[in-house]
């Protein structure tokens, strides 16, 4: 890359950005107040570990996986799809900030750990949600996103929280596609700890880059003759998945089957995909929706984003409307049940009139199901 398109690519990375200031974690700050809500995130990473109470886990890559739990604060002021953070000492009355950390010395006491708070749930929640960050997240923007997730969309399991080493850093796009290689057997490892607890369902969620991880360890599991492992998954999303739709289409082909139900979202208004597909010579990113179809005949539901709330780079966690559409259970019951209707519907006719925005998001549903509908079923 000459100097000149490198520059444009970085302004062009800033603007998508917001500038965003980098997220500190709060352990240590002498500051007092309560936070409104208390999250714990269970944390396996390849991220180094570090000296520093500030910061326990550095941008370096680890030889092995390292554990924690983290107890991370919301604060009152929080308004849904946000994380409010500080890149100085956060403020708990405004800020998000980890209230507390726990650190694992290996596995084992790792598993003890998540069976314990499994146990703690009533017996229908005791579900694993791994989650799988993306690009340019150092250690607190990525468990701070995973702690509002769960918060903002009520979601009933156990957080286990997947940190791969990201630079952090808008310059260090490469370094983070080669930190997303280099961690994919860590995860592999990770789905293998979460099956290894008493959860009955585990469910595993990537975000950007974070997907491109999430396929090269199911892939890993596959090859290696362990798919009883990823047949344990109760699930997969991928939103705004940063991939290349012909490597995409290998790791599909390696990991076959995947594990049901699979669902991606996908934005053509996505601007840092677009930024991406230039860096990496012209080809389309899964993320960017340029071939809903071929997902579909992988059997793969797909949510279309494009219109709904802006369709930004973040949207799935941002969105209210998907918030309200999962709150309200009408999401899981349109992906899940209604197999019947057109290849691309708009969502929930019937419930746009109490979820403004709910027609702006549009499912294409798997072949394996529209072949049941053209089978006779009525929409």
């Amino acid at each position: 890359m000459t100097k000149l398109r490198f520059l444009t690519f970085f302004l062009v990375l800033l603007v998508v950005s917001g500038c965003a200031g980098r997220a500190v974690l709060g352990l240590g700050d002498s500051r007092e107040g309560e936070s409104a809500v208390v999250v714990p995130v269970y944390v396996s990473t390849m991220r180094a570990r570090s000296d520093d109470l500030a910061a326990p886990f550095s941008a370096a890559r680890a030889k092995s996986l390292n554990f924690a739990k983290f107890e991370i604060g919301i604060p009152k002021t929080h308004v849904p799809g946000k994380v409010e953070k500080s890149d100085r000492a956060p403020n708990p009355a405004r800020d998000f900030l980890a209230r507390s950390f726990q650190p694992y010395d290996d596995k084992q006491q790792f598993v003890d750990a998540l069976d314990a708070a499994l146990a703690k749930r009533p017996a229908n929640e005791r579900e694993i949600a791994i989650f799988v960050h993306g690009y340019n997240n150092n250690f607190a923007d990525s468990v701070f996103r995973n702690a509002q997730i769960m918060n903002d969309y009520h979601v009933k399991a156990v957080a286990l929280h997947y940190a791969w080493p990201s630079g952090g850093s808008l310059p260090l796009y490469v370094y983070d596609r080669d930190s997303a290689a280099y961690s994919r057997d860590g995860l592999a490892e990770t789905i293998e700890i979460a099956t290894r607890t008493k959860a009955k369902r585990i469910v595993l969620v990537g975000h950007s880059m974070g997907t491109y991880v999430v396929m090269e360890a199911l892939r890993s599991l596959a090859l290696s003759g362990r798919q009883q492992y990823i047949n344990r998954l109760g699930g997969v999303i991928l939103a705004a998945p940063d991939i290349d739709i012909d490597v995409f289409q290998s790791q599909v082909r390696d990991i076959d089957p995947l594990p049901r139900p699979f669902t991606i979202l996908v934005s053509r208004k996505d601007k840092a995909l677009g930024v991406s597909g230039r860096l990496t010579g012209g080809h389309p990113r899964v993320g960017s929706g340029a071939d809903i179809q071929a997902l579909q005949d992988e059997n793969i539901t797909v949510l279309d984003t494009s219109d709904l709330d802006g369709g930004s780079h973040d949207v799935f966690a941002s969105s209210p409307t998907l918030m309200a559409l999962a709150a309200s259970g009408a999401l899981n019951r349109d992906i899940g049940v209604r197999g019947e209707g057109a290849q691309g519907e708009t969502l929930l006719a019937d419930s746009t009139n109490i979820i403004t925005g709910a027609a702006s998001l549009v499912i294409y549903l798997p072949a394996r199901l529209l072949g049941v509908a053209s089978g006779g079923l009525a929409h």
